[in-house]
């Protein structure tokens, strides 16, 4: 599955967004949706299809209010589950 093909499955978790605007969401930002809001397979998908490494960078990049976007549970356990691709 493609990027694009990934957001069309999921486009209900991205409801906040225009049509017109889903081909343009950030990395970043469908990285914290899938991790917040997703499912375990969202997350293994996601994962596949942004490679281990730039799950991780993006999910460690993310400071201040950006990293609080992210409910403590899930900080938590992704910092454990992503740490080793760091």
């Amino acid at each position: 599955m493609t990027r694009e093909g990934f957001i069309d499955a999921h486009s209900d978790m991205f409801w906040y967004t225009p049509e017109r605007d889903k081909r343009n969401i950030s990395d970043e930002l469908l990285v914290e949706t899938v991790l917040n809001d997703g499912t375990l397979d969202d997350y293994r998908e996601l994962k596949r299809i942004l490679t281990p490494k730039r799950l991780a960078q993006v999910f460690f990049s993310a400071k201040g209010r950006q990293a609080g976007n992210y409910h403590p549970e899930i900080r938590h356990f992704f910092t454990l589950a992503l740490k080793k691709y760091a």
